[in-house]
């Protein structure tokens, strides 16, 4: 306790001369108690995060976490009782997990109302214990597309619940990388993971827009007149990249999957971030069949 003092006493050093805005630290849900929140309101941190990684009970045992759910139920409850901000931090492909339970787990997340989540997919680093059952075959991480579509769904289902997401996916560090130096193992990491996941949001919203204003476009004669309707797809600076998609591949897809269909991307700085907006442009009704 007085070695986390001291350190403690430096970053509200920081905090009374205006130097820093918040004091921000991350724990396990077991070193939770009144104690250490005693200590931590004195040193005037803000917001605690939770290293929960899973509200499954298997799959915490699996992976030796050494917590179960009711120590992150009681160490929510309690910072939630001294007034600090929660964030939860969930990891997706741990041993025993599925992609049900792994999105239930972000349910569970959501019904807790943290202000802020991380969601970090699996990574395997060499000379761990996780890497000696990868090796002998007792664990198969899950490809990169099969995760995109997992985290997709925990995404969406914290952000609607009014949940800040602030990081998917580990950075890119001098071990966690793709060079021939990395320390991971099995092609369990990518450095570009946030992206893939909004990208396949963005792709989704997308496609869902276009099949409800040409619901009619698979029909014979919907093109007998030569005539290919066009559609505007507009988000701002930060969300623009999301929908063209990593390396461009929401820009490829519709263009190979609704060649029939013009489509403009343009960039809207009037837009919120996340925000898509589809205009469909005038035709002549005469022509127009939806």
């Amino acid at each position: 306790m007085e070695e986390q003092a001291a350190f403690l006493a430096v970053a509200q050093s920081y905090k009374k001369a205006g130097k820093i805005d918040k004091i921000h630290l991350s724990t396990r849900p077991d070193y939770i108690d009144r104690q250490i929140l005693d200590l931590l309101k004195q040193y005037s941190v803000d917001i605690i995060e939770l290293g929960v990684q899973s509200f499954d009970e298997e799959v915490l045992r699996a992976s030796r976490r050494g917590h179960d759910t009711e120590a992150v139920y009681r160490a929510c409850s309690l910072i939630r009782e001294y007034g600090f901000v929660l964030g939860i931090q969930l990891m997706i492909g741990l041993p025993q997990d599925t992609r049900e339970r792994s999105v239930e787990s972000a349910r569970k997340a959501a019904a807790l109302k943290p202000e802020i989540a991380r969601l970090y997919p699996t990574v395997i680093l060499k000379d761990t214990a996780l890497y000696q059952m990868y090796e002998a075959g007792c664990y198969l991480p899950e490809s990169h597309e099969g995760m995109v579509q997992t985290v997709k769904e925990m995404y969406q289902i914290l952000t609607d619940a009014g949940v800040n997401i602030i990081r998917v996916g580990l950075k890119s560090t001098e071990l966690i990388n793709e060079g021939t130096e990395s320390a991971v193992a099995g092609n369990s990491y990518h450095p570009a993971f946030r992206q893939l996941v909004e990208g396949a949001i963005a792709k989704e919203k997308i496609e869902e827009k276009i099949r409800s204003l040409y619901p009619l476009a698979a029909a014979d004669g919907f093109f007998k007149d030569g005539i290919c309707p066009t559609i505007t797809v507009a988000a701002n600076d930060r969300t623009f990249s999301n929908v063209i998609g990593h390396k461009g591949v929401n820009k490829e897809y519709f263009s190979r999957e609704y060649m029939w269909l013009n489509i403009r991307y343009i960039r809207n700085s009037s837009l919120a971030d996340g925000e898509i907006f589809i205009t469909e442009e005038e035709r002549d009704e005469k022509k127009k069949r939806v």
